[in-house]
């Protein structure tokens, strides 16, 4: 279950189901990847293979630690922290982009 958002875009996806910056082909993947996120209370739940296809879920490092993420398309991803069944701080950002 989600329970707390952080950024404009993920609020943005969540509420209204479209972003200003988020290009407007990955809007509809990111609510599809958001709401397998609020469904679930388990990280395996995420790594199921079909519909979307090709979640990549893995943990990211350094200044990340204690961080997932999961790939919406391109550079873009969804990070989360992920605790006892609820993902918090989710955020759907550009961070590959240098």
């Amino acid at each position: 279950m989600i329970i707390s958002l952080k950024g404009k875009v993920a609020r943005d996806i969540w509420e209204t189901n479209s972003s200003r910056t988020l290009p407007r082909n990955l809007c509809l993947r990111a609510k599809a990847l958001m709401t397998i996120m609020h469904s679930t209370r388990a990280l395996d739940d995420l790594c199921i293979r079909g519909e979307p296809p090709s979640i990549r879920l893995h943990k990211l490092v350094g200044d990340r630690r204690g961080y997932w993420s999961i790939a919406i398309r391109l550079t873009w991803c969804i990070t989360f922290r992920f605790d006892n069944g609820e993902f918090s701080e989710v955020k759907i950002d550009n961070y590959h982009r240098g």
